[in-house]
């Protein structure tokens, strides 16, 4: 189906009267644009439906999941459906200003806040995606075994079906299991890159494209650390309100090693080499 034929359809099926479409920044996966019906503004997102199957169903639970503490701002799902072989997820639209003079501390304190949300297990209630990657998340009690058989060992798997050595030995998995620390299941956003939050009307931070579970809290820290973005003032003031466990910058690296396979499968062998590193660091 043609792109704007299934925008009109979509914006009829959820009466969306006489709108514009305005394309925003995207990604490869979904194509992203602004609905501007009646004076309203809101967020499509759309893809692929038979290419990345559920993809806007588990966005819309990790959305909802993330929202549901109240504690941090999350946009709030308006839509769900496909149109033809095009899935679409329909999104509050969220203006944008500079942020506020305490935003780095009022979002160290909104994660801290995030990650105190528990449950009695590691997983989620369904598979998400992390990028374009399936992500599973079955239950487990033990936060080295949700690491380990959730998020490592699928990415290392498709790694080696992609033909990359990367060398893993036993000892390695004993040893992060070790040093893990043994603390309860947090809900976390899972992907907290840089360019996964907006600063919202006003000036506060607002989550975005999660790959939710309640998992290793130390995950959301490790992966706000890789690629910068993220002032140093926050994780300060988020330690202050929810200490990390001794020995956390130690494990920053073993903790970005999933999102650097992640990278591996996705990008490919450029990221090799900080695999490898991170796998005979700990191994």
């Amino acid at each position: 189906m043609l792109e704007n034929e299934a925008l009109h359809k979509l914006a009829e099926k959820n009466n969306l009267k006489n709108p514009k479409f305005n394309r925003l920044t995207g990604g490869d996966i979904n194509d992203v644009f602004l609905i501007t019906a009646e004076g309203k503004k809101q967020v499509v997102k759309i893809n692929n439906a038979e290419k990345f199957p559920g993809m806007f169903a588990a966005e819309k639970a990790g959305l909802e999941a993330l929202q549901q503490p109240n504690v941090i701002d999350v946009p709030s799902v308006l839509g769900l459906g496909k149109i033809g072989n095009t899935a679409y997820l329909l999104l509050e639209y969220k203006e944008s200003t500079a942020k506020s003079s305490t935003f780095w501390t009022d979002f160290g304190k909104q994660m801290a806040a995030l990650h105190k949300t528990t449950s009695k297990e590691f997983g989620f209630h369904q598979d998400n995606y992390i990028g374009s990657l399936p992500q599973q998340n079955n239950k487990s009690t033990s936060a080295a075994d949700f690491y380990i058989s959730e998020r490592l060992e699928p990415q290392l798997k498709l790694a080696k079906d992609k033909g990359y050595e990367l060398g893993v030995t036993n000892s390695f998995f004993r040893n992060i299991s070790a040093i893990i620390p043994d603390e309860k299941p947090s809900l976390i956003h899972g992907d907290l890159w840089g360019g996964n939050y907006v600063v919202n009307a006003e000036g506060n931070p607002c989550l975005i494209d999660p790959a939710t579970a309640f998992a290793p809290r130390e995950m959301d820290l490790a992966m706000m650390k890789l690629f910068g973005g993220f002032d140093n003032q926050l994780f300060e003031v988020y330690n202050q309100e929810f200490p990390l466990e001794p020995g956390f910058i130690e494990r920053i690296p073993l903790w970005q090693l999933y999102y650097l396979l992640v990278h591996l499968n996705l990008f490919g062998v450029g990221y090799k080499a900080q695999v490898t590193s991170i796998l005979k660091q700990f191994g």
